[in-house]
């Protein structure tokens, strides 16, 4: 699933191109945005219809339900990206051309790099994000694709208030939002298996209590300290930002120099454990690393065991 999940976007298709957007005006209520949705045609809802009844279709072949299959799973996470379910007029945000650390457009800006600016794997992102509980996937597999929508029309609406053309989107707008962008990701996965199960097998998935342990906080970049003082911070927890100068791998830490290539680096960053992956194609970028300061041969030293210690900047 996960290599097909991206086929809808790779073949590119003149006649279901439609398929991946609402477009509708802003302001709808709930009962005007439904009746919208259902005289439109040609669009990410009749779409999901369209690939389930396929699916659903004794008649139809092997091949046409492999193609059917993979436009659902596809389909159902832009159904749960708020800016495909936009206006018109920007084309979903495509032309509201906005900063985060280098020029980007509102619908760029959700479909991938507040994901990226979080510097989290495929693998740490299924950790993080998964965290519903048994009463979360029980109502979410009861909504309907035109909840779905909805509810990403309805933040839609928030992000167009909240995003003028050429602002410089900061931390903190990335904090503010990168919650719900869990949120629709961990709806989007639970509601693909909800209608998978419903097609294939008529019935919901059965679910057990589960003690869940939420995820670490993002590191907050609040009074990050300067990396020319970082020495002065021994013992200390802080957050500290720098620009990356080269690793070493000594198996079973990876080393980074922050500031300055070794052995002039104004802090070392030792990735060790699950979080040693990290560490890959981090030179020449700027990261911020939360933890506390430790000294290692004279060396001001930061240990990274989670990854929620460290944030990717542009």
């Amino acid at each position: 699933m996960e290599e097909v999940s991206t086929w809808a976007d790779e073949n590119k298709n003149p006649a279901s191109s439609a398929w991946h957007f609402l477009i509708l005006p802003l302001g709808l209520s709930h009962e005007q945005f439904v009746n919208a949705v259902q005289q439109s045609d040609h669009n990410v809802y009749t779409a999901i219809l369209k690939n389930e009844a396929t699916l659903k279709d004794g008649n139809a072949t092997p091949e046409q339900k492999n193609k059917a299959l993979k436009y659902l799973i596809h389909l159902v996470g832009d159904a749960h990206q708020p800016m495909h379910v936009a206006g018109k007029e920007d084309k979903g945000g495509n032309t509201i051309q906005l900063r985060f650390g280098k020029g980007i457009n509102l619908h760029s800006l959700w479909d991938s790099k507040l994901i990226e600016h979080e510097g989290l794997s495929p693998e740490q992102i299924v950790r993080v994000y998964d965290t519903a509980t048994p009463e979360e996937i029980s109502k979410w597999q009861a909504d309907s694709p035109m909840e779905w929508l909805w509810e990403s029309y309805q933040l839609s609406t928030e992000l167009y208030a909240n995003a003028k053309p050429g602002q410089t989107m900061d931390e903190a707008y990335y904090k503010k939002y990168i919650p719900f962008i869990r949120q629709r990701i961990d709806q989007a996965g639970i509601g693909l298996a909800g209608e998978l199960n419903k097609i294939f097998f008529s019935e919901q998935v059965k679910t057990v209590s589960v003690m869940l342990v939420p995820p670490p906080p993002l590191p907050s970049l609040k009074g990050t300290i300067k990396l020319s003082e970082v020495n002065k911070a021994i013992g200390d927890s802080v957050t500290v930002a720098g620009k990356v100068f080269g690793s070493k791998d000594i198996g079973s830490m990876v080393l980074i120099n922050l500031g300055a290539a070794y052995p002039k680096q104004l802090l070392t960053v030792v990735f060790k454990g699950n979080a040693k992956p990290l560490a890959v194609g981090l030179d020449g970028k700027t990261i911020a690393v939360s933890g506390k300061v430790s000294s290692f041969k004279g060396k001001p030293q930061i240990l990274v065991t989670e990854a929620e210690q460290l944030v990717i900047q542009e």
